[in-house]
């Protein structure tokens, strides 16, 4: 029970955190370029810095999964 119910919140969360506008912003830097390079790249570039920040947030993910698994009464 506890397995399907930690489960299914980490979906949810995903799931918000992919359908929220905001996860699309940019440093400043990022916005001037992509407002320079138009409206089709500019949502690539978005797409790009999503992709390079997934990894990182996969990576701390897991550990903090391993940890819970091996610290947990």
């Amino acid at each position: 029970m506890k397995k399907s119910l930690f489960l299914s919140i980490v979906v949810l969360i995903a799931i918000w955190l992919m359908t929220m506008p905001a996860a699309f912003s940019q440093c400043s830097i990022c916005t001037k370029t992509a407002q320079q390079l138009g409206e089709g790249p500019a949502e690539g570039m978005n797409t790009g810095i999503l992709y390079l920040a997934f990894a990182p947030f996969a990576i701390i993910g897991y550990i903090a999964y391993r940890w819970y698994k091996a610290n947990r009464d």
